[in-house]
């Protein structure tokens, strides 16, 4: 079933705010002072995980002030429903990875099974260094093995969030808060 716009402007009427537009922000900053720490000397390859990760990719990519080179990929499992499926690829990572630093920047880190089919993939392809940021981790104990960030701004409720790339359905990637569907 799909979601129709008023359903949308509904669930964002009921929702709960976790972190708003402030909070976020300062996320944000803080996630791109580590990543400086981290790469300002690397010239790293930053990969961002579309479609979710392209709002913190932007955010954080703003906040930047080093040389660095930009490309993406396209996993997913979610496909528009709030349940995660299998994963299908939609673009593969670039296969020009061996002997690069390599940043991937991601919406969120929930159970993890994209994150980490991610993670073997990029692996095959030999970079030198390869880590993972994401704005949000959601907490709770479903985590799939291995599946881990190295930058993370926010621990979230274990609860359907949405907003600063997450979707509703494909609906409200645009939010500048977090926000939580409301409990049924």
């Amino acid at each position: 079933m799909s979601l129709t716009a008023d359903q949308a402007r509904q669930a964002l009427a009921e929702a709960d705010c976790l972190y708003d537009a402030a909070a976020v922000n300062a996320a944000y900053d803080r996630l791109a002072a580590e990543i400086t720490a981290e790469y300002a000397d690397k010239s790293p390859l930053i990969l961002c995980v579309m479609i979710g990760g392209l709002v913190p990719t932007a955010e954080i990519l703003r906040r930047l002030s080093f040389p660095f080179q930009l490309d993406y990929l396209h996993a997913t499992r979610y496909r528009g429903s709030t349940t995660g499926g299998g994963l299908i690829w939609k673009r593969q990572p670039p296969a020009i990875l061996d002997g690069r630093h390599v940043l991937v920047i991601d919406d969120i880190l929930d159970e993890g099974h994209t994150l980490v089919a991610i993670r073997k993939a990029l692996e095959g392809f030999a970079p030198l260094s390869l880590k993972v940021a994401v704005l949000a981790e959601k907490l709770h104990d479903r985590r799939a093995a291995g599946a881990h960030a190295e930058f993370i701004g926010f621990s979230v409720i274990d609860r359907y969030v949405f907003g600063c790339g997450m979707d509703y359905q494909e609906y409200w990637r645009q939010l500048p808060a977090i926000y939580a569907l409301k409990d049924a």
